[in-house]
C-alpha cells in the first residue's frame, strides 16, 4: 500500500476476494491493515505491505486463484473519512 494522499492514514480497512480462473469468488477476507495494534499509521508518500490469510470451507479446487483488493474505509489524521471511490487506487503490484 502507498499513500498517495497528502495527509496520514491513521487507519484502512481492507477486502480481499479470491477468484478462479472463470471470475468466481472462491473465498473472501475483511482486515484491518493499517490501525489497531499498529498505531503509527501510514504517513504520507509512504508504503507498507500487509499479508492476508482466507480461509474457505471446503478446499479450492484449484491453485491459478487470482487476488482482488478493496479498501472499504480510510480514516486520515484528525479523524477525517478518505472518499474511497475517488480518492483510493488500487494497482497491482511491480514484479
Amino acid at each position: 500500500m502507498k499513500n498517495g494522499l497528502s495527509e496520514k492514514v491513521e487507519s484502512a480497512r481492507a477486502v480481499v476476494f479470491l477468484l478462479d480462473e472463470q471470475g468466481k469468488m472462491v473465498g473472501q477476507a475483511t482486515r484491518w491493515v493499517i490501525g489497531g495494534s499498529n498505531t503509527n499509521g501510514l504517513a504520507a508518500g509512504a508504503t507498507n505491505a500487509f499479508h492476508f490469510v482466507v480461509t474457505a470451507d471446503k478446499q479450492f479446487a484449484t491453485t491459478n486463484l487470482t487476488a482482488r483488493v478493496s479498501f472499504s474505509r480510510i480514516v486520515l489524521e484528525g479523524g477525517k473519512l478518505a472518499d474511497v471511490a475517488k480518492q483510493v487506487t488500487v494497482a497491482a503490484a511491480a514484479k
